[in-house]
């Protein structure tokens, strides 16, 4: 990884603070501890049936979330069905479709708007959970640099950028691009590339994809989140995108309106941002916890 990659803020301990601060709001009425908790009890639902979770998260989070699920059902005895991993777009339009859910994580605020504004969530329980960096990616034996946007135009072979309307992390990437005259849309959606890029640009399907199109050699570069290095082999960070390029990189997650424990979920998110060690977690991968 390259000097050019922007160092990640420790959160560990800050989120130990937290976990030892106070009780979870929004608990049941057994006024049960958060899982992260010295002496906390298991998490269960309301009739004292064990808990299965479903949970919908942003792709970039599937690397780090099994580990941290599997931690909470150590501690609580609550388990996980088959976690989705895909484009925000995609888990909100799974859930206009009639999806089960217990707990959504998306990775932009746009997203997360699009759940509540369906009634997908409870707005009550939304919370911005992580913030990330996008950066530009190459393969480990590359000798591309990159020391601005600019320089994007003047690479060879293929661009990987997430399908805007559906991988937040190409909409980031576009907003960039936009930043130097690269994309016509500002917003990062709607817009056509610049000719020296246009047919260069290879959509992926979600950020992950854009990661592996880098990893495989199917393409030079890629636009992805810091937390993607640590996913998959054979990547480099060649650049980091200034923060003020594009929207701010946050994830939200929130209590899906589904959701037939509630608490449990309400809890989970809870564990995800106190627990010291789910915070270790996040934090090996690349995620830091938003202010």
């Amino acid at each position: 990884m390259t000097d050019q990659m922007v160092s990640r803020r420790t959160f560990v301990g800050a989120g130990a603070a937290l976990a030892a601060a106070g009780a979870l709001a929004g608990c049941n009425n057994d006024a049960q501890a958060p899982a992260g908790s010295a002496g906390s009890a298991p998490a269960a639902s309301t009739d004292g049936d064990a808990v299965e979770l479903q949970v919908f998260a942003a792709n970039s989070l599937e690397k780090a979330m099994p580990e941290v699920q599997a931690l909470y059902t150590e501690q609580t005895g609550t388990t996980f069905a088959d976690t989705q991993f895909r484009g925000s777009g995609d888990l909100v339009e799974q859930m206009t479709a009639g999806a089960q859910v217990d707990v959504l994580i998306t990775a932009s605020a746009g997203t997360m708007d699009d759940a509540e504004e369906g009634e997908l969530v409870d707005p009550d329980t939304r919370v911005d959970m992580f913030v990330n960096d996008l950066v530009i990616v190459a393969a480990t034996d590359s000798d591309i640099q990159i020391n601005s946007l600019e320089d994007v135009a003047a690479v060879e072979g293929q661009i990987a950028i997430g399908e805007p309307g559906a991988v937040p992390a190409g909409k980031y990437a576009n907003q960039s691009l936009a930043s130097v005259g690269l994309y016509s849309d500002e917003s990062g959606e709607n817009g056509t590339y610049d000719a020296s890029i246009a047919d260069r640009v290879n959509a992926a399907q979600s950020v992950g994809n854009a990661a592996q199109y880098v990893s495989t050699g199917e393409c030079s570069i890629g636009f992805v989140y810091t937390s993607d290095v640590y996913r998959y082999d054979g990547l480099k960070v060649v650049y980091t995108v200034p923060a003020e390029a594009h929207s701010a990189i946050v994830y939200p997650g929130a209590v899906a309106s589904t959701s037939e424990n509630p608490d449990v979920a309400q809890d989970f998110i809870t564990f995800c941002m106190e627990n010291s060690d789910a915070l270790a977690i996040w934090s090996q991968y690349g995620f830091e916890l938003s202010e």
